[in-house]
């Protein structure tokens, strides 16, 4: 089988994280049971650009089970959890091309290498894969069917291209779905960037001023558990509304030029570009920690940090030391990348059990649609998100209420007045 991974003898733990991580997403597991049964995804062949976790093998195996040819590659060099790519080659035998912190060449070699199995279905972390088959594999759009997208920043890409009339087929907006934002974003994203955080530095958070770059629902996250931590929580923010509800919600709200002279740690959550330039790491004060949890490493400009460094230091897994001119030091975690998936596993699998449960079905959904969906951007329908809802109360042994006749007939009724 044709795959390029680290190591095949990491399979055996490779397998046992994927075990795991199958006990805790139940609502995949029901999809999967029925995917089984039905196989919507018949001999349909399905090309991932995806973190490769174990929560991702999860989302592969069903696809697999539910009848689709796969390939997969990593959509971060440094996400990759080698053992579970090993795995899904060696034990459920899925094309995979990933290895943890390959360079920038090998990335986009994977990315290509899964292009070459001429997918029908595009499955992005990013968009990335979309962006490649719009720009240097143009001549395969025609037989594509449709692509996912998993993220922000990636829909806003693909909104990007819709807008600018370069966007040739239809794309579903994983990302938009209640069911995955507002968990995966908030509690996924809250949770693993902390965790990483300590990961690579072990520092205590409590006392410590933590500015959060950006409150959208990743930024919420992250300043929810960070103040959980003990931390004194800024938010710098460009949107009005967004600051109006930081502040709301108890945290400072300052311009990033203020924010940054009195940051302990600093993490970016925006999906933008250039948020900490090096013009705002000279006005950091000795000691700041640097990290970012948005999509790409171009939040911060890591280059151009290294350009004006004195020194660079290596001091433990994740946590280089940047030493400027007049021997301020500056801590940057994980190059800059996504310290969750960096530096930690990423988003807990309870929270990504939402999240694929919404690709799965998005894959459907396509499938279901060949041929009838115009050239846009898409959003899963709301049955189908309020279904994942509903699984996961169940799975959770929740129960909630159910509307009467009489209440339903009043809230769609416009004669009964008060």
């Amino acid at each position: 089988m044709k795959s390029d991974i680290k190591d095949h003898n990491l399979a055996s733990k490779g397998k046992l994280r994927i075990e795991w991580a199958q006990s805790q997403m139940k609502v995949l597991n029901l999809i999967k049971k029925r995917f089984k049964k039905e196989k919507p995804l018949k001999n349909v062949t399905l090309g991932a650009c995806l973190h490769v976790t174990s929560e991702t093998a999860n989302l592969m195996i069903a696809l697999k089970i539910g009848g689709a040819n796969l390939a997969l590659c990593a959509s971060n060099p440094l996400s990759t959890q080698d053992d579970v790519a090993a795995s899904l080659v060696k034990d459920f035998g899925i094309p995979t091309f990933a290895i943890k912190g390959e360079d920038k060449d090998t990335y986009y070699k994977h990315l290509n290498q899964v292009m070459d199995f001429r997918p029908q279905i595009t499955m992005d972390d990013g968009a990335d894969l979309v962006t490649l088959l719009h720009t240097e594999r143009k001549s395969q759009l025609e037989k594509v069917i449709g692509s996912t997208e998993e993220t922000t920043t990636g829909v806003t890409r693909l909104r990007a291209m819709l807008k600018d009339k370069t966007l040739k087929i239809p794309a579903i907006a994983v990302n938009d779905s209640n069911t995955k934002h507002m968990f995966d974003n908030r509690y996924g994203t809250g949770q693993s960037t902390v965790d990483g955080i300590i990961r690579a530095t072990n520092v205590l958070l409590a006392g410590k001023k933590f500015v959060v770059c950006g409150y959208g629902w990743c930024g919420r996250g992250l300043a929810q558990r960070a103040r959980g931590m003990g931390s004194l929580v800024i938010v710098t923010e460009v949107d009005p509304l967004r600051a109006l509800e930081a502040t709301m919600d108890g945290y400072d709200v300052m311009p990033m030029n203020q924010a940054i002279k009195i940051a302990d740690i600093i993490c970016t959550a925006t999906g933008n570009k250039t948020v900490l330039s090096v013009e705002h790491f000279k006005k950091m004060k000795n000691g700041t920690i640097v990290a970012n949890t948005g999509h790409f490493n171009v939040e911060l400009d890591y280059e151009g940090l290294i350009k004006i460094a004195k020194t660079k230091r290596l001091l433990r897994d994740n946590l280089e030391e940047i030493t400027l001119e007049g021997g301020k030091k500056i801590f940057v975690l994980g190059e800059g990348r996504l310290i969750n998936l960096s530096a930690a596993e990423g988003h807990p699998p309870d929270v990504m059990d939402m999240s694929f449960a919404n690709q799965a079905l998005a894959a459907e959904f396509l499938m279901q649609n060949k041929g009838k969906l115009k050239i846009g951007v898409y959003t899963i329908p709301k049955e189908l998100d309020d279904m994942i809802a509903k699984l996961k109360l169940e799975s959770l042994g929740i129960s909630i209420d159910t509307l009467t006749e009489e209440q339903k007939r009043y809230l769609t009724s416009w004669n009964e007045g008060t």
